[in-house]
């Protein structure tokens, strides 16, 4: 499975969220709402979730390998760090 694209939407005035970004597979299948955060050591991704009965966040969708996982988050981090998209108020 190949990520064909990554589409960012950068966010200001939200706390440590930096943007969401969309990314598709194969040019057939989209996640939407992964999470870009500025945490205490650099940027990560977060995958999309919610809360369940015990106020716990689980995933909805997420890797299953580290290696996908790590090729996953370098492409969103890339995608992020480019110029282009504007920050959406």
């Amino acid at each position: 499975m190949k990520i064909t694209e990554v589409r960012i939407k950068k966010v200001s005035g939200e706390g440590k969220l930096r943007a969401y970004a969309s990314v598709t597979f194969d040019d057939v299948f989209v996640i939407h709402n992964v999470k870009v955060i500025q945490g205490n050591k650099g940027i990560f991704v977060a995958m999309p979730n919610r809360r369940v009965g015990t106020g716990e966040y689980k995933d909805v969708v997420h890797p299953l390998t580290t290696d996908f996982r790590q090729t996953l988050q370098h492409s969103i981090i890339d995608a992020f760090g480019e110029d282009d998209p504007p920050v959406v108020p």
